[in-house]
């Protein structure tokens, strides 16, 4: 397969010298090749995936429970509003 090498190369914004555009003729060529390749292959019988491994999401109920420990860690606290720690204001209003 025959590219424009030079074309390719401003669209990549890549600034090559002459031994560098040969190169990468031959290794685009080659890549191009091997996914012609590719193309000749009979896949109608294999299923398309978004992903190598059939991955599925794991959900759990949410569930709210208590919390034993708060009270004990909001003693340490230097301030306390009702059951929530209390911090100081950090975003400014615009």
């Amino acid at each position: 397969m025959k590219m424009d090498i030079i074309k390719v190369a401003q669209l990549a914004r890549l600034n090559l010298k002459e031994n560098e555009k040969e190169k990468l003729n031959k290794d685009l060529e080659s890549i191009l090749n091997y996914v012609a390749q590719l193309d000749e292959l009979d896949t109608k019988a294999i299923e398309p995936t978004s992903h190598v491994l059939n991955l599925e999401n794991v959900y759990r109920k949410d569930i709210v429970k208590a919390w034993p420990v708060r009270d004990q860690l909001l003693k340490f606290a230097p301030k306390v509003e009702g059951k929530f720690f209390k911090v100081p204001k950090v975003i400014e209003e615009a």
